[in-house]
């Protein structure tokens, strides 16, 4: 019922959201005698927030069109590489018709980025994706929003999480690859290679860890805490809703993207509050540049999907109440997951100093479990000053974080070169 209630409060907020605009713009517009109004920059200022406060906001596009590589503007395509049910494998191609560019291009490690799964779209790692494009061939998972997806395709769980990476890394080559996790999948990317690596697959060339749960007991936040105080029955009763129709998905159990939305609002409403306030501000100042950064980083903040009900209840109950993976019990289709079966895969964690959402210590416990990987290609790097969103995006991640990832993949991305080429060669038997 609770999904339907929001629904009909959205439909109700439209015609209103969209007439706040029409009011917004006629108090800003010069041939329109109501911006001779005294006043008329608060009215237009006020009148546009409330538009923001009641506007849908629809998934974000990436917006990549070019970015500079290699001294020179290359340009960017996004290609649909794999297509499945609950997630796209896409690429970021790059073009360019310089000749040595080209070259460059072509020797650029590979990267599959995996974007969290956990209220927001992949756009969330924008930043991350333009920052890696100058140096690196990228690949990303696109998640779909579950309300988007036909109840026919079956359930999504934690399980399938994990093949679907374990398929992407196949479809794009282990050999030369590096898989960078950003939070909450460390943990279905350190089940996948492990998997991989016991079954004697080839594994990535190295896996960045970024601000990811890998031990959840380890300086426990706000998010840890709740999944740990409510029971996993409880967390099915009250946060679990079907999606009504007219939604494609209609009939699908789900956790909704509007609940987690308001979780996030919820630990933070001062700054929320206070970011709306600058913002009309802006606006009356006429301050555009600020008032352009509020609604990017809004549009993107404010547009959820939701997740299928499955995964949510799995990943609670698998990372945040039995911490299944630091224990050693975590069983994926039936088949543990061993870490310590991995050994031709680099590790790098990285861990920001403020986070408040991955605590100090929980994503570099990855380096416990993965034992049999040689000290010397494992790393770690905790940024300084750096809250959770920090070492993906913004300042800290361009100057801090990517020189570090980019030294950690070059070095690895050679250290496979060289001993492929140290491999025994064959020698090919003659026919008798």
């Amino acid at each position: 019922m609770l999904y339907q209630l929001y629904e009909f409060q959205k439909a109700l907020l439209q015609p209103l959201s969209s007439w706040a605009r029409a009011a917004s713009e006629s108090f800003i517009n010069v041939s329109n005698p109501m911006s001779k109004v005294p006043g008329s920059e608060r009215l237009a200022a006020s009148y546009e927030l409330l538009y923001r406060l009641g506007k849908d906001y629809k998934k974000p596009e990436f917006r990549i069109r070019s970015v500079q590589a290699h001294g020179r503007e290359v340009a960017i395509h996004e290609q649909l590489t794999l297509s499945k049910p609950f997630c796209n494998l896409i690429r970021f191609k790059r073009f360019s018709d310089d000749v040595e560019v080209i070259k460059k291009l072509k020797d650029d490690p590979v990267v599959l980025l995996v974007a969290p799964l956990s209220g927001h779209h992949s756009t969330l790692l924008r930043d991350t994706v333009r920052t890696l494009l100058q140096e690196h061939k990228v690949y990303i998972t696109d998640w779909l929003d579950a309300r988007t997806v036909p109840l026919a395709d079956g359930e999504f769980g934690l399980d399938d999480y994990v093949h679907y990476i374990q398929d992407f890394i196949r479809t794009i080559g282990a050999e030369n690859l590096h898989v960078i996790s950003v939070c909450q999948p460390t943990v279905p990317t350190l089940g996948a290679v492990s998997l991989m690596a016991s079954r004697g697959e080839a594994t990535p060339a190295s896996m960045i860890m970024m601000g990811g749960p890998i031990d959840a007991r380890k300086s426990p936040t706000a998010v840890n805490s709740l999944a740990d105080q409510k029971s996993y029955d409880w967390f099915e009763s009250h946060v679990i809703y079907k999606v009504p129709p007219p939604h494609v998905g209609a009939g699908r159990r789900v956790y909704p993207g509007f609940l987690q939305h308001t979780g996030f609002i919820a630990m933070n409403p001062q700054n929320h509050l206070q970011s709306h306030w600058d913002y009309f501000q802006n606006l009356v100042r006429g301050d555009e540049e600020d008032a352009k950064a509020h609604i990017q980083f809004y549009d993107e903040y404010n547009a959820v999907l939701d997740m299928d009900a499955k995964y949510y209840l799995d990943t609670i109950k698998t990372v945040f109440q039995e911490f299944a993976l630091p224990n050693g019990t975590w069983k994926v289709a039936g088949e543990l997951v061993k870490p310590e079966d991995i050994q031709k895969t680099a590790l790098l964690t990285i861990e920001g100093e403020l986070d408040d959402i991955s605590g100090s210590g929980q994503t570099r416990s990855a380096h416990k479990l993965c034992k049999n990987i040689p000290t010397e290609h494992k790393d770690h790097y905790e940024v300084a000053g750096a809250g959770h969103y920090g070492i993906f995006a913004g300042r800290r991640w361009r100057e801090k974080v990517y020189p570090k990832l980019k030294s950690f993949i070059r070095d690895h991305q050679e250290v496979r070169k060289v001993s492929k080429a140290r491999r025994p060669k064959l020698e090919s038997k003659k026919p008798a």
